[in-house]
């Protein structure tokens, strides 16, 4: 493994965020390779061994970055593999810590937040709680997002899993983002 230049995969469908991220990270010592999908990002792991990994959370074509999540781990289980994501949600953040990210991150976030959150080895037990509790508007989308991971971001099953026509669901997470 190359310690003074590691090797960074970002899977981000959005070319200019995955460009501008790329050089922030190359600025900074990494060699980065960019993948635009889950089948893109298969390709890479077959020639190269990333030691981090930056994945979006909603990918084109309504695939899920839990999934690349998941196939990164099972590439390599010591990956620091962090999530970004406009859809921000406790499911989702959940599962993608569950399936092997060391971080979850609401964007916008920048390389300096990217790269503090591979160096994290655990979890922060002085993190202030609150005690607001959760609107009915907030459920609503954390059962939608949760929904949505179960079905790997299928909106037409998550859809019917919910029992709403697939346009209003598209409408619901159109005004939702984070």
């Amino acid at each position: 493994m190359d310690t003074e230049n590691p090797l960074l995969l970002i899977v981000e469908d959005d070319e200019a965020f995955a460009r501008t991220l790329a050089r922030s990270f190359e600025r900074r010592g990494y060699r980065v390779l960019h993948a635009d999908s889950l089948a893109h990002m298969e390709q890479l792991l077959f020639e190269h061994m990333p030691v981090y990994a930056v994945v979006d959370l909603k990918l084109k074509g309504e695939a899920s970055g839990l999934a690349c999540v998941r196939m990164l781990h099972a590439h390599s289980n010591t990956m620091r593999i962090v999530v970004l994501t406009g859809f921000a949600s406790i499911s989702t953040a959940v599962e993608a810590v569950k399936l092997g990210a060391v971080h979850y991150l609401a964007k916008p976030s920048n390389t300096d937040d990217i790269e503090a959150a591979f160096g994290l080895m655990e979890g922060n037990a002085e993190v202030e709680l609150t005690n607001r509790s959760s609107s009915i508007k907030t459920l609503e989308w954390e059962r939608i997002h949760e929904v949505l991971a179960e079905t790997d971001f299928n909106i037409s099953e998550a859809a019917r899993r919910l029992g709403m026509h697939r346009r209003t669901l598209s409408r619901k997470l159109g005004k939702q983002r984070v």
